[in-house]
């Protein structure tokens, strides 16, 4: 893809690519405007963001946006005209996977220039980028009381710890009315297992209720998690209920936030950040500022040794065979379009279809099918090699750019990257987005201006710029690496200054509820 914003002279519409048959227009556009640059008139309106057919483009044939199958033409579409739902469909075409075919060696920096942000080196050899204490439950049946614990804890008490950022209750609407073993319940116990080892946090209370499917003991077992001063766990039938329980873990978190303010923020290398890559609420400028712009600063994080998370597995669908040319191993990339074929079969036999998505704020903002979405979509992962595909919530244990298996609903598939072990979040919007993320900061970036001067206290940089200052894609890379870590080394993001991300922790849940 070449580099939105440079494109041509020509700023009433972006072309992506030669060999595209349309174009983006950059603003709403009404009918006979001409487009000098693509010797067109318009023969209808258009929005901004929105698909204008640049030639003839037949019934049946392939509709081309950054040099790939978008869509399909449902009608004949007439040089000028606007290319959207009302005249695409979606449908299946064949990829070709090339696996590992485009393997290249990563230039990593030299030591001498490899960059450090100041974080929590915790006693296992992990490193947080923030400091918190949270109460986790097993099961939605004590989500009342964590809750009150969380909430029970007086800013008096927090502002005498001034390095603990906070306590956070960690509630989810599962844990029971499902079977013991299984897809789900491996979702689950895997997500709760990374949270209670997060490095962001300084001491984990575990609450459940006694009864449930999803036991704590059976956690502790598969996962050789041990009870002491940082990890401590109970259940209302055994406290005693409610009070008591809110009362007990009062007393515990009391004993936790004197330790908890002994961690000191340190220089670590930025080899030791975890960074999950997420899009949501996207437009047709999602793959043309911010979600390229955030593929470039996560290349710059690979070569200084880092790893890169991309997830959403339905939002890579049409472009997974982008990905298994990077792919260090015929395996991995085989591993990945497994995924892709589990997802086809899971929303057949749930009497979904792949292309359910975009939703109707992602049409709106000019994206027509999945195939189009997912092209932007992927280009959040830069450009280095695929080193490793991960389950969902799966502890991450390899560097560089790798994949988790998630579904694309935002609040899910963060709450998965978190548990593989993502440190901090980046977050890339057109529509609008607000999202926070405890424990993990998380940075929003817009894709347009006029969205980002519209929310600027939720969003956190503006990547429009791409389009409207002619700022390349490296440079705006480069700008998002280095708030990257700045936040990491605790500078707040606009979702912390506003107190979001104490909801935003959903385990994916798979399977029958009971």
């Amino acid at each position: 893809m070449i580099e939105a914003g440079h494109n041509s002279g020509n700023r009433l519409v972006v072309r992506l690519h030669p060999a595209d048959n349309v174009v983006t227009a950059r603003l709403d556009m009404l009918a006979n405007t001409g487009i000098d640059g693509e010797q067109i008139n318009l023969k209808n309106s258009v929005p901004s963001g929105h698909k204008v057919a640049t030639r003839l483009i037949k019934t049946g044939e392939e509709i081309r946006k950054y040099d790939q199958v978008i869509g399909f033409a449902t009608a004949d579409i007439a040089p000028g005209e606007h290319v959207h739902v009302h005249n695409v469909e979606m449908r299946d075409f064949a990829r070709d996977y090339q696996f590992c075919q485009g393997v290249t060696p990563t230039e990593y920096f030299p030591a001498s220039e490899q960059k450090t942000f100041q974080g929590f080196i915790r006693p296992n050899g992990q490193t947080g980028t923030r400091n918190y204490i949270g109460v986790l439950t097993s099961v939605n049946c004590s989500a009342t009381a964590a809750k009150y614990i969380a909430s029970s804890v007086s800013e008096n008490l927090l502002s005498q710890y001034p390095t603990v950022d906070g306590v956070v209750a960690l509630t989810h609407s599962t844990g029971c009315g499902m079977a013991d073993s299984g897809a789900g319940y491996q979702n689950l116990q895997r997500v709760l297992w990374g949270f209670a080892q997060h490095p962001n946090f300084a001491g984990i209370i575990m609450v459940g209720l006694g009864c449930e499917v999803n036991q704590i003991d059976f956690l502790l077992d598969a996962y050789g998690l041990e009870r002491g001063a940082k990890f401590q766990t109970m259940t209302l039938q055994d406290t005693g209920g409610t009070r008591k329980t809110v009362a007990h873990g009062l007393g515990l978190i009391g004993d936790m936030l004197p330790e908890a303010a002994k961690a000191k923020r340190e220089a670590v290398p930025v080899s030791e950040l975890t960074l999950a890559l997420q899009c949501g609420g996207s437009d047709a400028y999602s793959g043309m500022t911010a979600n390229p712009a955030l593929g470039a600063a996560a290349t710059l994080l690979v070569r200084h040794g880092g790893t890169a998370v991309l997830a959403e597995t339905p939002e890579i669908y049409g472009a997974e065979h982008l990905l298994t040319r990077r792919a260090i191993t015929k395996e991995v990339g085989e591993k990945l379009v497994e995924r892709i074929k589990w997802w086809e079969d899971y929303c057949e036999r749930n009497g979904g279809e792949m292309n359910n998505n975009p939703s109707p704020g992602n049409k709106e903002g000019g994206l027509t099918t999945i195939l189009e979405k997912s092209l932007g979509a992927a280009a959040k992962g830069g450009v280095t090699n695929l080193c490793g595909v991960y389950n969902y919530g799966e502890r991450i244990d390899t560097k560089g750019f790798v994949f988790m298996d998630s579904p694309g609903y935002d609040p899910c598939s963060i709450t998965g990257q978190v548990a593989s072990g993502s440190n901090i979040v980046t977050f890339t919007t057109g529509r609008g987005s607000c999202y926070g993320c405890k424990p993990a900061p998380s940075l929003k970036l817009a894709t347009n201006s006029n969205m980002y001067r519209r929310m600027e206290e939720d969003m956190d940089i503006n990547c429009g710029e791409v389009l409207d200052e002619d700022i390349s894609i490296d440079d705006m890379g480069e700008r998002i690496f280095d708030k990257i870590v700045k936040t990491a080394s605790g500078e707040p993001t606009k979702s912390e200054e506003l107190g979001i991300g104490d909801n935003e922790f959903v385990p994916w849940q798979i399977g029958a509820t009971m």
